[in-house]
């Protein structure tokens, strides 16, 4: 979805624009890279790990489909919706996720916290995520991450480009017209 109502133009397209204009783009990368595996899950059930004082049995709804999950975190709850990285996802950070028995117990994934997937420094405990997102979404989507973030040089005769709304107006201008 465009930030600008009606733009239909593809992120290459508007990255010739603004260069033609006197801001040639220097870089563009997917905000949400990386992240592409990860889904939205609902924890149905949360229970004490019977040989660790300090872990819990999460059953979590991956969308048609409970798998239990080891976690650590001090605060799940039941009904809460997370972000999950399954067995076979690699994080940002290159970890690739296996099946793992942990004290006796199957995990097969993994809840997410912010600094775990490179959303935020925040480490103290598992992301919540709003409730009225849907069980299965791709998490880049349910943020909105599945966007361009570019990186514009403006020439020193291009000040009207030095704001967001400045670019704005110029693509609005020539793009949409």
């Amino acid at each position: 979805m465009s930030m600008v109502p009606g733009l239909e133009s593809s992120s290459e397209e508007i990255s010739e624009h603004l260069a033609a204009r006197g801001a040639p783009v220097q870089a563009m990368e997917l905000v949400g890279a990386g992240l592409e595996d990860l889904i939205v899950v609902r924890v149905e059930s949360v229970r004490r790990h019977p040989n660790a004082d300090r872990l819990s049995l999460c059953d979590v709804d991956r969308g048609g489909e409970i798998l239990q999950v080891v976690c650590g975190a001090p605060v799940i709850e039941e009904g809460g919706y997370y972000p999950f990285a399954g067995v076979g996802v690699s994080l940002p950070d290159g970890v690739r996720l296996k099946k793992v028995k942990i004290r006796g117990e199957y995990s097969n994934g993994m809840l997410c916290s912010e600094r775990e997937i490179g959303l935020g420094r925040d480490q103290s405990g598992i992301m919540r995520l709003p409730n009225d997102l849907t069980v299965g979404q791709p998490l880049v989507e349910a943020l909105g991450l599945n966007d361009i973030r570019m990186d514009i040089e403006v020439t020193p005769n291009r000040g009207d480009l030095l704001s967001h709304l400045g670019l704005v107006l110029s693509i609005q201008t020539t793009l949409l017209s």
